[in-house]
């Protein structure tokens, strides 16, 4: 698909892009690029293998500017990535897309963007936001799940959040990479190196760093919030630990004084006197039971129970 950039995108056919004098944008198969990419004439060999596409980058070339996109699916960041590339000079940019994923981009663009001053490097800013559109959404979902799981830890609780943290985690520094990859991509494009965007339209990069920038900064700190959770969990787990083996302390404690009465009255020895006595029976009883409640004073005064 082609499109000429004007007040919006408007399609138009392939052998409109070089006899006039319009931007434009192309959006190609990997197969429709071998095939046409003499036509652009952008003086590169790009042959691309999408499926080898593992990162967010461009490359400055004598003629043209190349790169590639991977990025994370929002709906599932666990997932293999989407992958595609691109090439543009000073009269537009080319897409090398396999998964539709820059189709649904431009038609989202073109519903609803209007440009008083269109330029390549507003669509290409427009582009560019249209990857992390959705992302500050995205991080307060993070946010306000792993705010649930903090109270749910602190509260009672017995539900497990460790592998729930842990998968939160690593999304999250998945988008870190993304995002510090996208802050490269946007720092080359300022860069103009080559001279294809007119000084004045950089700025729109920049303001797509400095979006990303802030994006990078959220997701570090829910990262590190994360990992803060973890240990809480921890810190959780080691005092329920702790409050078992008091327990369990407390209860030896108050049967050891017990088990040396049924030991030292077990020996049977001929010649014990409390064997012949009546009251002898009821004497260890009560006394037993007067054992168990000074323990249960002492340590109710330590504070052990």
């Amino acid at each position: 698909m082609y499109y000429s950039i004007k007040n919006t995108l408007e399609i138009i056919s392939a052998p409109d892009i070089r006899e006039k004098n319009e931007k434009y944008v192309a959006v190609l198969t990997s197969a429709q690029w071998l095939e046409n990419r003499d036509k652009f004439d952008m003086g590169i060999e790009m042959d691309i293998g999408l499926s080898c596409v593992n990162s967010t980058k461009a490359e400055v070339n004598y003629d043209s500017l190349t790169g590639t996109f991977s990025l994370p699916d929002r709906e599932n960041i666990s997932s293999p990535n989407i992958n595609f590339a691109f090439a543009l000079d000073e009269k537009g940019i080319v897409f090398i897309d396999d998964n539709g994923f820059v189709d649904k981009a431009i038609s989202r663009i073109i519903s609803t963007k209007r440009w008083a001053v269109p330029s390549l490097e507003r669509f290409i800013y427009d582009f560019l936001e249209q990857i992390v559109t959705r992302d500050q959404v995205l991080l307060e979902g993070f946010d306000k799940e792993l705010d649930t799981i903090e109270s749910d830890i602190l509260g009672p609780s017995e539900n497990d959040p460790s592998q729930r943290v842990s998968h939160i985690r690593s999304d999250l520094r998945d988008l870190r990479v993304h995002y510090e990859q996208l802050l490269d991509l946007a720092q080359e494009l300022e860069e103009n190196e080559n001279n294809f965007f007119t000084k004045e339209n950089t700025r729109y990069f920049h303001l797509f760093s400095q979006r990303v920038s802030r994006l990078h900064d959220i997701t570090t700190s829910l990262r590190d919030y994360s990992i803060q959770i973890r240990d809480l969990y921890q810190s959780q787990l080691d005092k329920k630990q702790n409050r078992i083996m008091t327990l369990l302390t407390v209860i030896t404690s108050i049967f050891m004084p017990l088990t040396l009465i049924v030991g030292w009255y077990g020996m049977n020895f001929k010649y014990m006197p409390e064997l012949e006595k009546k009251a002898a029976y009821p004497i260890v009883i009560i006394v037993s039971i007067v054992i168990v409640i000074l323990s249960l004073i002492f340590f109710k005064k330590k504070k052990w129970l």
